[in-house]
C-alpha cells in the first residue's frame, strides 16, 4: 500500500493543508492538495499545492517568489488534513498571502466586523505586476 493512500481524500480527491511557519509557529496559510501535489512536496521539500480555481497544481512561489521550504509533513488523527512546517522564503518577514501579508489569517472579529489587524508588508502590484 502507498503512503498517499493512508489520506482521506475528499470526494473531488483533496485534502487540506495548514502551512505553518517553522520558526514562529505562525499559521501562514489553509490551501488544499491533491495526491499528486502531496507526493511532489514530499519529493521536492517545498510546497506543491492544488489551485482549485486554477485546477491545476500550484508550486507555491512561481509568481511571487515567495515559496515554502517543507521541513515536515504531520497528518491529523483523523486522517483527513494536513500540516506543513515551512519556512517562507522571499521576504523578511515572509510573505505568505497574495494580499502582501505574512499570513491569510490578518482579519480579526472585532465589535460585529472583521478587521484587517496586519499591516501590508508589500504592495500585491509589486508582487504580481
Amino acid at each position: 500500500m502507498d503512503w498517499l493512500d493512508d489520506v482521506k481524500w475528499d470526494a473531488q480527491g483533496l485534502v487540506p493543508v495548514i502551512a505553518q511557519e517553522q520558526g514562529t509557529g505562525d499559521v501562514l496559510m489553509l490551501a488544499w492538495m491533491n495526491r499528486e501535489a502531496l507526493r511532489q512536496t514530499a519529493a521536492l521539500g517545498r510546497a506543491v499545492y492544488f489551485s482549485r480555481s486554477r485546477g491545476k497544481l500550484w508550486f507555491k512561489g512561481e509568481d511571487s517568489g515567495h515559496a515554502q521550504t517543507v521541513h515536515e509533513i504531520r497528518l491529523d488523527c483523523d486522517r483527513d488534513v494536513l500540516l506543513l512546517r515551512v519556512t517562507q522564503q522571499g521576504h523578511q518577514p515572509g510573505i505568505a498571502c497574495h494580499t502582501g501579508r505574512h499570513s491569510c489569517f490578518f482579519s480579526r472579529l472585532g465589535d460585529g466586523a472583521w478587521q484587517a489587524v496586519d499591516a501590508v508588508l508589500k504592495d500585491p502590484r509589486a508582487i504580481y505586476g
